[in-house]
């Protein structure tokens, strides 16, 4: 398959995943851009957070059907900005490979967690 073609499935099904669950991009977007792409996990991790600022338009189809607060977009946005930096910044001092265990890892715990102990 072309690599553009690749590129853009790829980006279709984290879209369609992350507009119907509302699943942050990179649940979906980084194990098939190191799978599929043969990205390292820093670059799939970097690719992902880029590639956040389009979820935008996705969020406003939500906030037309009355679905978003704004408030706590702001807040949980500010949260997340120092929280961002500082993980970026531990990220950068881990090696790819214990990276991605611990990314696995949280993906198990988010797993379970949704499957067991959710309301």
């Amino acid at each position: 398959m072309p690599v553009l073609a690749t590129y853009i499935l790829i980006g279709i099904a984290g879209g369609v995943l992350s507009g119907l669950f509302g699943v942050g991009g990179g649940i979906v977007l980084i194990p098939l851009m190191t799978i599929f792409l043969g990205m390292s996990q820093h670059s799939a991790q970097g690719t992902s957070l880029g590639i956040i600022m389009f979820s935008f338009i996705t969020m406003l189809v939500y906030y037309k059907k009355g679905f978003v607060n704004l408030n706590l977009v702001l807040l949980i946005g500010i949260g997340f900005v120092i929280g961002g930096f500082l993980g970026a910044q531990a990220a950068g001092l881990i090696p790819g490979a214990i990276l991605k265990k611990f990314f696995a890892v949280l993906m198990i715990i988010v797993a379970v967690r949704m499957l067991f102990f959710s309301k």
